[in-house]
């Protein structure tokens, strides 16, 4: 019996159309040029629905309610398909990839965010097989959780960062293998995949529109700069340092602000700007005015991931401590080692 698969469009490059202002999504353009492709109602392709979420937008105008829209739109068809494929835009499908990583709470199904740097409309367009693969990975099932395809690799949802603004192989799972590698045949990490067994029935968990900001450190900085924004409304933040976790030394300019921060509830994250390793607190001088400010490290989590966790903790109600004590604890896969 053949898998049953929800595609949910969102927007994105993969069904724009050239407009007098650049490339746009168009509603009901692309279930036509899917429902006419060989390969999609061909004996080998699962049966397939196209969703269309309202209105269709470039992802640089997706967030937390675009992502709870997602997230609702794929538990109220959960137990109508055996996978689902998000076809999103490729600037922010990271975000929305983690976003929903965590917010489908003990998922049991792939959930595969996908899309293209080419128009399907264009002869060139990687869409077709970005598209096609996902669908098959979707069916197969062997990935139960959230998860991004593109470029020939499968990565976890929150491990993912898009590397690059113009190439096809535009997304890297920095320090986590990838789940899958899509050549001849689908090729699957069955080490990679292990994860820790669902603890209940799915469930969705939407983002409240919580404040949260993020803050990257370079020569130069002058941090007293950024005090106004140290508000009692500001609920977390995620400072992006140098290398393990290091700071400047302006005159002592950063302690107060961040103690400002605490004082506030805020909760300050500490991620790398390093495309590879993590944040080790303390491991250096440099770092030792975050440790005593009482930032929290970040570890080897991506900064997408960081924002969108800080968005989830304090969305189920949790104070600043208890958002702390789970910042460093890895929830779905997105650390690799725990600080403890």
């Amino acid at each position: 019996m053949k898998k049953r698969i929800c595609i949910l469009y969102t927007g994105g490059t993969i069904g724009m159309v050239p407009t007098p202002r650049g490339y746009a999504p168009r509603p009901g353009y692309l279930g036509p040029v899917l429902a006419a492709m060989p390969e999609l109602t061909g004996p080998e392709a699962p049966d397939w629905e196209l969703v269309e979420m309202d209105p269709l937008l470039d992802s640089s105008n997706i967030a937390v309610s675009e992502w709870n829209a997602v997230g609702r739109a794929i538990f109220d068809r959960y137990n109508d398909y055996d996978g689902f494929v998000v076809l999103h835009g490729t600037d922010t499908m990271a975000y929305t990839a983690g976003a929903l990583s965590f917010m489908l709470e003990n998922l049991q199904k792939p959930v595969v965010l996908t899309g293209s740097q080419i128009p399907l409309c264009r002869l060139r367009s990687d869409g077709r097989e970005n598209l096609i693969t996902s669908l098959i990975i979707a069916a197969q099932g062997k990935a139960a959780e959230v998860c991004l395809y593109f470029g020939g690799k499968l990565l976890r949802g929150c491990r993912a960062v898009k590397r690059s603004a113009d190439g096809l192989r535009a997304f890297s799972s920095p320090n986590y293998p990838p789940l899958a590698i899509a050549g001849v045949n689908i090729r699957y990490d069955e080490a990679a995949l292990c994860r820790p067994a669902p603890q209940g029935p799915p469930a969705l968990a939407p983002f409240d529109n919580v404040p949260i900001g993020v803050l990257k450190v370079f020569p130069g900085i002058q941090f007293d700069l950024f005090e106004p924004i140290m508000t009692s409304r500001l609920r977390g933040i995620v400072l992006e340092t140098f290398g393990a976790g290091n700071i400047p030394d302006t005159r002592g300019a950063l302690p107060p602000l961040i103690r400002k921060a605490g004082q506030n509830g805020a909760v300050l994250t500490v991620c790398s700007q390093c495309f590879e390793g993590g944040v080790l607190l303390g491991k250096y001088a440099a770092s030792a005015a975050l440790t005593a400010a009482g930032a929290v490290s970040g570890c080897d989590m991506t900064t997408e991931a960081a924002v969108v966790k800080l968005y989830y903790l304090f969305s189920k109600g949790m104070t600043a401590a208890e958002v702390k004590g789970l910042m460093c604890r890895s929830l779905r896969g997105e650390l690799t080692a725990e600080d403890t």
